[in-house]
């Protein structure tokens, strides 16, 4: 193999690397943004370009980052509490048709609610702050997870669930040894998206009240001084903190479903 066979082959395998499509869209996206903004100039409150977003962004760092984080923390304990409880329910659920078409209804419903309106309620029974936004996140991480942990509970492939019977099996070790693995790409797929679900739980229950160091105040504060600058700024802040939770989440993944991951 020649030096231009090896260097081509190095070329070919960076643009198949998974991050560089979505960086060359971003990139792309805000060049674009940018010459917008500096081509037709409209208010700055109206559509800031991304370099003085940027620039919003460096100057406040610190300070939105712990706003940033404090929101995170909120978003983290609503997917721990939502997210746990929604298996431990799964697992009571799936031995039971009856019952699980007793709660699908419910599910659907409770993500029919949008938060504008869960929220208001949710500050009167657990207060003004961080508790109210942590039962948000949980009720919208719940039913998802519990969907998906039902799903792959009970779909087991037909053949596997004989022969473990065939050799006399018990229905703890069908359940450890069979429902469980099979179960964990519905589960993690329910994990993923509740990453994004909660921090935009989180962030849009902050609307209604709460500290000014969270990300959620900060955003309606800044944007109804016409501060928007500043706001985009906080929703970087928020899209960082978000794509950091769905990343540890696909480690997690790859970590404990090995197998899973050469499938795909």
């Amino acid at each position: 193999m020649t030096v231009t066979d090896t260097i081509q082959r190095q070329r070919k395998n960076f643009w198949e690397q998974p991050w560089v499509a979505p960086l060359a869209v971003f990139i792309m996206v805000t060049a674009l943004w940018e010459l917008i903004v500096w081509t037709f100039k409209p208010p700055v409150f109206l559509l800031p370009p991304p370099s003085l977003i940027a620039q919003s962004f460096s100057a406040q760092f610190g300070a939105l980052m712990s706003y940033g984080f404090n929101t995170f923390l909120e978003a983290v304990g609503g997917f721990v509490i939502g997210c746990g409880l929604g298996l431990l329910v799964a697992m009571v659920v799936a031995r039971s048709a009856r019952l699980s078409d007793l709660l699908l209804p419910f599910a659907i419903a409770s993500n029919s609610v949008p938060i504008v309106a869960m929220a208001p309620i949710a500050i009167v029974w657990f207060g003004i702050g961080p508790g109210s936004k942590i039962a948000i996140v949980a009720v919208m991480c719940f039913f998802p997870t519990m969907v998906s942990a039902v799903r792959g509970l009970t779909t087991v492939p037909p053949d596997a669930l004989a022969l473990m019977r065939s050799y006399a099996a018990s229905e703890w070790h069908i359940f450890t040894k069979l429902r469980v693995p099979n179960s964990l790409p519905f589960v993690f797929n329910a994990f993923k998206i509740c990453t994004a679900v909660s921090m935009i739980g989180a962030i849009v229950a902050e609307f209604f009240g709460g500290a000014v160091n969270y990300l959620g105040v900060y955003i309606k504060t800044q944007a109804s001084i016409l501060k928007t600058t500043d706001a985009w700024a906080a929703i970087l802040v928020a899209c960082f903190f978000g794509l950091a939770f769905y990343f540890v989440v696909v480690l997690a993944e790859r970590a404990l479903m090995p197998w899973h991951r050469h499938e795909v």
